[in-house]
């Protein structure tokens, strides 16, 4: 089983197109300083690890400003 369920980050997300956002943008935050948010991330990879600290609620997402 995938960790974190797909599932339950699309409903956190609210979208599927919002969390791939969130996640690419952390993923390259990531590949910069590669500080992970989490202690001992499961997964090896930066987009892995962007979900796990989205799942964890260590990530602060606003809401876009409306035009």
């Amino acid at each position: 089983m995938r960790y974190p369920p797909i599932d339950e980050l699309v409903a956190q997300a609210g979208s599927k197109y919002r969390l791939t956002m969130i996640a690419a943008r952390r993923a390259r935050q990531l590949l910069e300083d590669k500080r992970p948010l989490i202690e001992a991330p499961r997964s090896s990879r930066d987009v892995g690890i962007a979900l796990e600290e989205f799942y964890a609620g260590r990530l602060e997402v606003r809401p876009k400003a409306e035009a």
